[in-house]
């Protein structure tokens, strides 16, 4: 193996400039790679620190409790690590007593023979370890080792220390990174299972997709799900990938539970278990013979849990030892509960269809009552859905996000929106709705800022009569409004702590019981999140679930904020003076120039919003066919100095059309009609200017 680093003629002029090799490692910390890039990255940069000729990093695994032990063979690649127990190498030492082990003379040191072995292949006379810790984690070890004998001495060693101590940090960054990018891939391929599983019952046809699924996360040779016949005291074996011809399993088969190792979990364990090859030989079966001569080295059996029992369990086969790791057990354990939801939806359904038979018309969901509170719930929606077709604009910036939106809208997958107040994001969860599977279904939004947090939970999965005290009637929530359709949660960053518990579980498994109930009712919506919060720093305050978190931001399409695309004002400003025009009876055909550039110049605090707001004041204020607007109002928006004149015309207005239409807020003749706003966005208004109901119904 060739060397990557390049020593200094002597050790004294690294130390001088130890200052700006230390500036060099620390540079690592803010750079964006992955950790076999990092371990090329960092050979390079150790090479301007001590004279050394080789490099090496091991990192701890606390699940196996094994040092992982990583020696980057060149300038790109980094060697797959090896596995080696704690106190068998350097590395190990020193990362569990927590100091730096020197070997000054590799031809004597009779510890740790294998690395030694290849020190002395490469011509390396003197190694030194050194533990890389950071006050919350010991991660692991940095191993250096140099050409001349006695190369670390305790002067060397103390600014070793403190490229150590940097490269720790560095090393924390990389592996949470790449943890946290791992944990996204897993949540997104959960939701694409999920998705699957509901919409497919043939077996035939699931058991190759959840295959492909799990495939892009967990390396695997033979896949297999194993259902128990309790009566029969057999095990029917279903391949994940039939068309694989080499597949132990074979085609659809059956084989009695005490010869199979899955057999083993369901009688004995009852839980996730892992199988080394002595485990497989002890077994002693023909089946598992079968798996052996096939070169069967590890297996994992995860049981299928339903509420009334095991079903059976999924099984994943390798032909590498130790293929399977904790993490993998956690995403697989979450497969096999969705898939054994799936399983006994599968067979519940053929029950079913049975009894669909022999009961006739029958039907056996109240289907009836959920369109009658739907219709109630969306007609002020449905009256209004033309106002949200359109997204004014065509810049670069918005563009993208529409790009983005386009990308996503085919799936089922969460979206989480993000941007500014007033940027838009509920015309873009809107957008995806449209043109996504679902969009002659209905699209529901429910802003979880606006609602009493006593009453979100009710709003959110509805409630049994009696369930509390002023629990008068039984109600349905919008999980079951939105059911095929898609529900948008707005501002979720103030959803209670209390409730992101119930929302993960809809997210994870696809299932909720109303307030006051126990029965489970399955959530076949499509969840969109929005925000103008920084959810991240939420999550990290502990003001908001992680969890939850990553799982509502498996996509996320960010809208621009109106300073970010200036280009569209202009065309953004005609839509608006085109819709208030048309509902004020004016007829507006001129709009200076000078107002315009004004307009393109100010920064928008407010966004699209702000600037509808403007507009709609300005159409107000404007007798003839010329748009009237003041700019040096515009200008002093920002101290409030004209913010209460510009309240006292929008009060006279709001109250106007609350006269006219006789206290109507909502509906097709209703205020919030006739002034282009959501009915809730009025009642906000209102209550912001303090609108008291005994002043427009006399």
């Amino acid at each position: 193996m060739s060397s990557n680093l390049k020593p200094r003629s002597n050790f004294g002029a690294a130390e001088i400039d130890h200052r700006k090799a230390l500036l060099e490692v620390a540079d690592l910390m803010v750079q964006q790679r992955s950790l076999p890039e990092f371990l090329a990255a960092l050979a390079e940069r150790l090479g301007t620190v001590a004279a050394s000729e080789f490099f090496n990093l091991y990192l701890h695994d606390p699940a196996r409790n094994v040092m992982r032990l990583h020696i980057p063979e060149s300038k790109d690649l980094a060697s797959a690590p090896i596995e080696v127990p704690v106190m068998d190498s350097p590395g190990g030492f020193a990362w569990q007593t927590q100091k730096p082990l020197v070997v000054s003379k590799v031809t004597a040191e009779t510890r740790f023979p294998s690395l030694m072995n290849l020190l002395k292949d490469k011509g390396i006379r003197s190694y030194c370890a050194l533990p890389l810790t950071t006050p919350e984690k010991r991660v692991g070890a940095l191993g250096l080792g140099s050409s001349r004998a006695s190369a670390y001495s305790e002067k060397n060693l103390r600014l070793l220390r403190r490229v150590a101590q940097l490269v720790a940090y560095a090393v924390e960054k990389v592996l949470t990174r790449e943890a946290l990018e791992q944990e996204k891939k897993r949540l997104q391929v959960l939701l694409e299972v999920n998705t699957t599983l509901v919409s497919t019952r043939d077996l035939g046809k699931l058991l190759p997709k959840i295959s492909g699924f799990i495939r892009r996360v967990i390396r695997y040779d033979y896949g297999s799900v194993a259902v128990c016949d309790e009566a029969a005291h057999e095990l029917s074996l279903y391949p994940l990938d039939p068309v694989l011809t080499q597949d132990p399993v074979g085609t659809d088969t059956t084989v009695p539970v005490k010869e199979a190792p899955a057999g083993h979990v369901l009688l004995l364990e009852r839980e996730t278990k892992i199988f080394g090859r002595e485990d497989l030989v002890g077994i002693r079966s023909g089946f598992v013979s079968q798996m052996l001569e096939q070169g069967v080295q590890s297996l994992c059996c995860v049981p299928l849990v339903m509420r009334n029992g095991t079903l059976g369990t999924l099984n994943l086969a390798s032909r590498e030892h130790n293929a399977f790791i904790a993490q993998d057990l956690d995403f697989l354990k979450q497969v096999a509960a969705q898939l054994a939801v799936a399983l006994d939806n599968a067979r519940a359904y053929l029950e079913i269809a049975e009894l669909k038979d022999k009961l006739g018309e029958k039907q056996l969901y109240l289907v009836d009552e959920i369109r009658s509170e739907q219709k109630t719930y969306l007609e002020e929606n449905r009256e209004r859905e033309e106002e949200f077709r359109e997204i004014v604009g065509e810049s670069p910036a918005l563009g993208q996000a529409l790009a983005q939106a386009q990308a996503v809208a085919a799936t089922d997958t969460t979206v989480l929106i993000l941007g500014e107040t007033g940027t838009g994001k509920e015309l873009m969860a809107r957008a995806i709705h449209r043109m996504s599977g679902r969009k002659e279904r209905n699209f529901l939004t429910i802003n979880c800022a606006a609602i009493p947090a006593e009453l979100l939970e009710t709003e959110l999965f509805g409630q049994e009569k009696g369930s509390f005290p002023e629990a008068r009637a039984h109600k349905i929530g919008v999980l079951e409004l939105a059911y095929g359709g898609t529900l948008l949660l707005d501002e979720i960053g103030d959803l209670p702590l209390e409730l992101q518990p119930k929302l993960l579980r809809v997210l994870q498994e696809g299932e909720f019981e109303r307030v006051g109930s126990t029965r489970t009712i399955g959530a076949n919506v499509r969840l969109m999140a929005a925000t103008n919060r920084d959810l991240t720093k939420k999550a990290a305050e502990g003001r908001f679930r992680s969890d939850l978190f990553y799982r509502l931001n498996v996509f996320s399409v960010r809208m621009p904020a109106l300073r970010e695309r200036r280009e569209d004002i202009p065309q953004l400003v005609r839509h608006f003076v085109r819709k208030f025009s048309r509902l004020m009876g004016k007829s507006i055909e001129t709009i200076p120039n000078e107002l315009m550039e004004g307009l393109q110049r100010w920064d928008w605090p407010g966004n699209v919003r702000e600037l509808e707001h403007f507009v709609q004041m300005s159409v107000i204020t404007t007798p003839g066919t010329v748009l009237r607007g003041s700019l040096p109002q515009l200008q002093e928006l920002a101290s409030g100095t004209v913010e209460h004149k510009l309240e006292e015309v929008e009060r006279d207005y709001i109250l106007q059309a609350l006269r006219g239409t006789r206290g109507k807020i909502s509906g097709m003749n209703g205020a919030a009609t006739k002034l282009g706003m959501k009915r809730t966005t009025l009642q906000s208004r209102m209550r912001k200017l303090k609108i008291e109901r005994s002043e427009y119904v006399l």
